[in-house]
């Protein structure tokens, strides 16, 4: 499926449709972002790596990373939900669900369609919570990993999965 191929995906038990990313959804994201990572992520990571890790995002290098990118967005009633990316390489860099909305089957059903996309092996950087879910996928730890954000370490894990 091409960039220009405009997916929708209707999940009827949930209500939800899955559609590309438009750049009036880059303020949205980014706010589900921050607030999901400190609602949900606040499970596994202490309040200094949550505040490191959603400090100012960069509106400009999302808007072009999610534009160049196969980006979706899960919207609901008029909100979006949920959103994630892969690139061309299969790096899957983004896969986030509003905490309201977590295990309703959003996170699968982006994630069905970015693994469609790209056809072939995909690489993503995962965190303590979202190892969980990218293990039952079928994704393998490669290896550990620390990032550092504002000088904050943060531990997450390269998984890939094989196709």
């Amino acid at each position: 499926m091409d960039r220009t191929t405009r997916p929708t995906l209707t999940d009827i038990k949930s209500g939800f449709i899955i559609r590309p990313f438009e750049a009036a959804d880059t303020d949205e994201i980014i706010a589900l972002f921050a607030d999901t990572v400190a609602r949900i992520n606040s499970a596994d990571y202490r309040a200094a790596q949550i505040a490191a890790w959603i400090h100012c995002p960069d509106r400009e290098k999302w808007l072009r990373t999610l534009n160049n990118h196969y980006s979706l967005v899960a919207v609901k009633g008029g909100t979006i939900v949920g959103f994630g990316d892969i690139d061309d390489t299969g790096y899957l860099d983004r896969l986030y669900v509003h905490a309201d909305f977590q295990r309703q089957g959003v996170a699968s059903a982006i994630c069905d369609l970015l693994e469609a996309h790209s056809g072939g092996e995909i690489t993503t950087h995962a965190s303590i919570t979202a190892r969980p879910f990218f293990e039952k996928r079928g994704y393998q730890v490669i290896t550990p990993q620390t990032v550092t954000r504002q000088g904050v370490d943060l531990k997450n894990y390269v998984m890939k999965k094989s196709r």
